[in-house]
């Protein structure tokens, strides 16, 4: 059986296994229309990577009367240059992110770049002083991403990773129905993920596209919904013969958990007809229920109730809406709040790169396990020796 490291060594930094229902309360609380009231810290930012994906993330930081766009930097001046036209910016522009932070002072870095870059852009981050919140994924290989949470940690800063769809209401408020015992202990989740985007471009000929470029997603809200982590995974990735994709683009995964319960993913990025949610459609059965979310409606819970009468096989079931409905921002703004709010009060954020790690491990075991036909331990102290 192969084996793949997660153990950090700062234990009191993860988040992805304690329950984030109060972390929960803590972005609503802070969300951008009081988060001033709150946070006595102001923010003095450059933003790293101007092109499309970068539009959402200045909208953002400019809608915030605690953070100060200090410069735009991206490797094609007028890029950035035409960013800062765009949003009617009067700030510097650079090519090169360390002149930026030393001549602006700043104190936080968004990371808007091209995975390839984000070790070297955090890392130089770090090393001057700012914080980090950045895009996913934190790394292209499991090395480097355990080399930037190790030079996070040395530098004693803190770098959060965008993982938007765990902060779409529905599923803050799925989790909520689970972390009230509304279907007893989860023992088994599934996750049916089934589309079939015609990308062109890059993640037609990439290796791994579902697995690598989207199945972190599902595997980070599995985590999110059951507040456990990964122990270990079987997974077949195969390509269906009418696939137009080069590499692999459908995968079934199984996932033991550390709370002992399996969350088996099914998944194609090649299914044509009636596709699922980009969210996913989840089932999770626990010892009292089960609770349903299709990715696009409200989720609920079917609960058993009452004896099984004279006869009967099965019992009577009712339904269970959400009751403490989700009242922060959604997708992208709601993990902004998270990650700003956790860095003003000097938390870590719930997508902190400690937790992420686990996710990303989900991804690269996954892909092992596919490799050589093998269940992939993931979990303390487990080598890993790939780059």
């Amino acid at each position: 059986m192969t084996a793949i490291r997660t153990d950090l060594q700062n234990a009191a930094d993860t988040t992805g296994t304690a329950d984030t229902t109060k972390a929960m309360g803590k972005a609503k609380a802070t969300a951008m229309s009081d988060s001033t009231d709150k946070a006595a810290r102001k923010f003095r930012l450059v933003q790293v990577g101007c092109g499309n994906m970068a539009r959402r993330w200045v909208k953002y930081a400019t809608g915030r009367p605690d953070i100060e766009l200090a410069a735009l930097v991206d490797i094609q001046l007028p890029a950035a240059e035409a960013l800062a036209r765009e949003f009617g910016l009067d700030c510097p522009c650079y090519t090169d992110l360390g002149t930026a932070i030393r001549e602006t002072g700043a104190d936080l870095v968004f990371d808007v770049t091209i995975p390839q870059v984000h070790k070297t852009v955090v890392t130089t981050a770090v090393e001057l002083g700012c914080d980090v919140i950045g895009e996913k994924p934190m790394a292209v290989t499991m090395a480097d991403a355990y080399e930037i949470e190790d030079i996070v940690r040395r530098h004693g800063r803190r770098y959060a990773v965008m993982q938007n769809r765990r902060f779409a209401r529905q599923i803050r408020e799925a989790r909520g129905l689970i972390a009230q015992g509304t279907i007893g202990k989860p023992a088994h989740a599934t996750a049916n993920f089934f589309l079939g985007p015609h990308f062109g471009g890059f993640r037609e000929t990439m290796d791994h596209p579902l697995l690598l470029d989207m199945a972190i997603h599902t595997f980070d809200q599995a985590r999110y919904l059951l507040q456990a982590d990964p122990v270990s995974v079987y997974c077949h990735e195969f390509n269906p013969s009418h696939s137009w994709y080069a590499g692999n683009a459908s995968a079934a995964c199984i996932f033991e958990m550390s709370d002992g319960s399996v969350f088996t993913y099914n998944g194609s990025w090649c299914a044509e007809g009636e596709p699922t949610s980009w969210q996913g459609d989840w089932r999770v059965v626990g010892s009292e229920g089960t609770l349903i979310w299709d990715g696009t409606n409200d989720s609920y819970c079917s609960v058993a109730e009452g004896e099984l009468g004279p006869g009967a096989r099965m019992h009577a079931f009712r339904r269970i809406e959400p009751s403490s409905p989700w009242t922060g921002h959604e997708g992208h703004e709601g993990c902004f709040d998270e990650m700003l709010a956790a860095l003003a009060e000097g938390r870590p954020a719930e997508t902190d790169c400690s937790d992420n790690l686990k996710s990303m491990a989900m991804v690269f075991a996954a892909i092992e396990s596919a490799r050589s036909g093998e269940k992939v331990r993931i979990g303390p102290g487990q080598a890993y020796d790939r780059g």
